[in-house]
């Protein structure tokens, strides 16, 4: 027992360390092969356009640019966000990242022992917030038949009602999502907010990913499909720079009131100056031309890593093929536990992520999570040759062993 131990309230106990932060803890990602962490690429930050609005904030708000500010956040940015997202400007609340806009909307809406459903695999990130205030999680494996899905979730939502319990709300990743890479159809995201309605649950639309679309047609939000039912979560993180810690939140101005106040006692107001910079960059078009180039850049990035798995992976693993977003996910055969396997990948020089960290079950002990956008694809080319070498040695002895 440490000597601090009784000092600490009993939610430290739900706190759990995230297996993508303690491989940054471990190795410098520049010196090994890393398809672990959801990094963008340096290149996409435009620096000298950066440096200039940055001039351009201090000239046109002097002081005001490094003072405390509104919860809200400032109108510029705002206002910005409101027009992009075809919103009203009341309904928007600006967030120090989009993480941030997650643990909020969990703090405000979960009691301890309170049920989020949620899709298995999920992003880990909103694991670690929802255990943190001990929720009761719920994973749902993905089908692509949407009866068969509408099925499962029913079947789950049943179970929770027999133990005397209600869904306080349904966590999803419609585009692109991490980690899978892969994307709700329309017909999913009518029937999951009609579900929503017929057994009065909210929705927190997690959308990080959503502009970084390589091919196919842009889906409707959730939001859009039922705006007085979904908190819809954004951020500037994968479409800007993540250096600059700002993201939003869009919901009815009733649940926004209550994340205004619980953001009060976090961090008072997103920073300042960062908001006026992203402002800036959204008003004059320079976010959507650099965009473009990110765009450009990781569809070239995903096309290499598609071709490099059928050229190099061993026979009975799979793969999700994204059409945007920053990952996909590998399935290897039954038996192979990617949790067991790092230490020798890392230890050759190659990281990833195991799946099993994704599912709130901790299923999944077959499958790991590949980013595309952090390394150059030279190194890409490098690495996936290395993990496929590595797989084939682990997978044919397995079978040898059978």
């Amino acid at each position: 027992m440490g000597m601090y131990d009784n000092k600490f309230s009993e939610d430290v106990g739900s706190f759990f360390r995230s297996p993508v932060r303690e491989i940054f803890k471990r190795v410098d990602l520049n010196s090994i092969y890393s398809f672990a962490g959801g990094y963008p690429s340096a290149e996409t930050f435009p620096l000298e356009e950066i440096r200039r609005t940055m001039s351009e904030v201090i000239d046109k708000y002097g002081g005001k640019a490094f003072q405390y500010g509104a919860t809200q956040g400032v109108p510029e940015l705002r206002e910005a966000v409101a027009e992009r997202c075809g919103v009203p400007v009341d309904r928007v609340q600006i967030t120090s990242s989009s993480q941030q806009g997650i643990d909020v909307c969990t703090r405000v809406l979960v009691d301890p022992g309170d049920v989020i459903l949620t899709s298995s695999p999920s992003y880990l990130g909103a694991l670690q917030s929802f255990r943190s205030y001990r929720a009761d999680i719920r994973g749902v494996a993905h089908v692509d038949d949407v009866e068969m899905l509408e099925k499962a979730y029913e079947e789950v939502i049943s179970s929770v009602h027999a133990e005397g319990k209600t869904v306080k709300f349904l966590y999803m990743i419609p585009d692109f999502q991490n980690p899978s890479g892969e994307s709700l159809t329309l017909e999913e995201r009518h029937m999951l907010v009609s579900l929503a309605d017929r057994h009065d649950f909210l929705i927190v639309e997690d959308s990080p990913y959503r502009e970084l679309r390589y091919e196919g047609e842009h889906i409707p939000t959730m939001y859009s499909l039922a705006p007085d039912r979904v908190i819809h979560l954004g951020s500037f993180s994968k479409i800007f720079a993540p250096g600059f810690r700002l993201g939003w939140a869009i919901a009815h101005p009733d649940i926004l009131d209550k994340i205004y106040v619980c953001k009060q006692s976090l961090d008072l107001c997103p920073p300042i100056f960062d908001q006026y910079v992203a402002a800036e960059f959204l008003s004059s078009g320079r976010l959507d031309e650099n965009l473009q180039k990110s765009i450009a850049l990781y569809k070239g990035k995903r096309d290499l890593l598609l071709g490099l798995l059928e050229e190099h992976m061993p026979e009975g693993v799979t793969w999700t093929r994204p059409e945007g977003g920053l990952f996909l996910f590998l399935t290897m055969p039954q038996g192979f536990e990617a949790v067991k396997f790092y230490d020798t990948a890392l230890d050759a020089g190659v990281a990833y992520v195991a799946g099993e960290f994704f599912h709130p079950d901790g299923s999944g002990k077959n499958t790991m999570r590949l980013n595309f956008s952090f390394m150059s694809e030279q190194k890409i080319r490098e690495g996936v040759k290395l993990l496929g070498k590595l797989l084939h040695s682990v997978i044919l002895s397995a079978a040898k062993d059978l």
